[in-house]
């Protein structure tokens, strides 16, 4: 088995892509260990320690490191526990959910500007972030001030460049396309 790894936009995360497909729906991010109890291998790979969050997409994997680690301490770990589970046969979840977007509850001409900014999100903003090992999730729309809440997750969960990814990429996008959004915000 031969895993890639490509650096990220974020310093703190490298992005590992096993070969095969890691989630076969949406995508799951976890932020501690104790989160990462439903799962063999991001269990196995907060057990190595320096490592502060785990998130998985359809064919990749990425990891954060803690701020004081550095990668060539710990990549040959990840690695390695990354093989082992993917040879072991193990699932990957002993649960079942997998996460997408939010799905909120909206009426009339609100859920069909919320299906538009959904489908956005989907066809041309999540495949991009992808790429740099993340995802962008829609958290929640204001009808009466316009603005968009999303999540950033994966590589782009902290990015010193997700800022500027929301307000000059996804937001000018969305108040294109989607003439009832007026702003983009990020979810904490």
């Amino acid at each position: 088995m031969f895993i890639q790894t490509e650096t990220t936009p974020n310093p703190d995360v490298l992005k590992f892509l096993p070969g095969r497909e890691v989630l076969s729906e949406g995508t799951r991010e976890f932020r501690t260990p104790e989160e990462a109890q439903v799962s063999p291998l991001a269990g196995a790979l907060f057990d190595l320690g320096d490592v502060v969050r785990v998130f998985f997409g359809p064919d990749f994997l990425t990891v954060t490191k803690a701020a004081e680690a550095e990668w060539p301490h710990l990549k040959a770990p990840i690695l390695a526990a990354v093989m082992d589970h993917f040879t072991s046969g193990r699932p990957l979840l002993t649960d079942a959910e997998a996460v997408g977007h939010d799905e909120g509850v909206y009426e009339g001409e609100t859920a069909q500007i919320v299906a538009e900014i959904k489908d956005l999100l989907d066809t041309r903003i999540r495949p991009a972030v992808a790429q740099d090992g993340g995802d962008i999730v829609f958290s929640r729309f204001e009808p009466d001030t316009g603005a968009v809440y999303l999540h950033m997750r994966g590589a782009c969960s902290g990015c010193p460049s997700s800022s500027a990814t929301l307000k000059s990429g996804v937001e000018n996008m969305l108040k294109h396309y989607v003439p009832e959004v007026t702003r983009v915000e990020q979810v904490l």
